[in-house]
């Protein structure tokens, strides 16, 4: 971890948070209290930046600078707004494609969505802000750089964000070993987005229950399921294909 993608102190970093600096996260040693804490976690909690109580040994193993027990991580890229996204491609007469991860936190995998994302022309990469992985140099290392191009979408309820892509017109595919259809049978030539799982415990029941439809992908080996970034390739190039072949004029 390279200094100068940390900020330290309350101070220091409340002014990055106001400056609007894209934050990823902020530890904070468990003890800490006191009235500039509390103004800290009413900031953080506007901006929508999660923060995590932690042990003081764990931030001294970043730095040895003057830290107050408060370390922000900036984020190696600009978070975009998917309610800004969403308008935009439909004005730009686009048929929009978006990828939905819902929980993925190996960052290789991440990285590999993304250069898959970046090549097949997906228009947007949504990820939730707690319990998933965040945009950090190794990602943008595995993704080749595709994620300084492609956009990203941190959101605060990802429930709320699928159900903002489907009211927006989007259908919402959701892929699981639960469906009983396969993939090949999804017609993707309208607005869709795909919601992929993470790599244990797969897309969250909730999310399955707004989804519009359930899709697999035919397994006939013995490991229990592909990689998720392998899996994301079969189904982005799926929607490619089909769409290749009903061009929206």
């Amino acid at each position: 971890m390279k200094e100068k993608e940390m900020i330290f102190g309350i101070r220091a970093v409340m002014e990055a948070v106001e400056a609007g600096k894209d934050i990823d996260k902020v530890l904070v040693k468990r003890e800490l209290s006191g009235d500039l804490f509390m103004e800290l976690q009413q900031l953080l909690r506007t901006y929508e930046i999660p923060l995590q109580r932690v042990p003081l040994e764990r931030i001294d193993r970043f730095t040895r600078k003057n830290h107050q027990g408060v370390i922000a991580f900036t984020s190696a890229v600009t978070y975009q707004k998917l309610e800004n996204i969403v308008p935009m491609l439909y004005e730009e007469g686009k048929n929009p494609f978006i990828l939905v991860l819902d929980g993925v936190t190996d960052v290789r995998n991440f990285g590999a969505i993304a250069r898959t994302c970046e090549v097949a022309g997906v228009h947007a990469i949504v990820i939730p802000a707690r319990g998933s992985v965040t945009v950090n140099a190794d990602a943008i290392k595995t993704s080749a750089g595709a994620l300084h191009t492609i956009p990203v979408c941190r959101e605060q309820n990802l429930k709320e964000a699928i159900i903002f892509l489907k009211n927006s017109g989007i259908k919402i595919v959701a892929a699981t070993e639960k469906a009983a259809g396969f993939y090949t049978d999804c017609d993707f030539s309208v607005p869709a987005a795909i919601v992929m799982g993470a790599e244990d415990t797969g897309v969250a029941t909730d999310h399955l229950r707004v989804s519009d439809e359930l899709v697999k992908i035919p397994q006939s080996g013995n490991i229990e399921s592909l990689n998720v970034s392998v899996a994301a390739g079969v189904l982005i190039y799926e929607v490619i294909r089909q769409r290749n072949l009903t061009p929206h004029h």
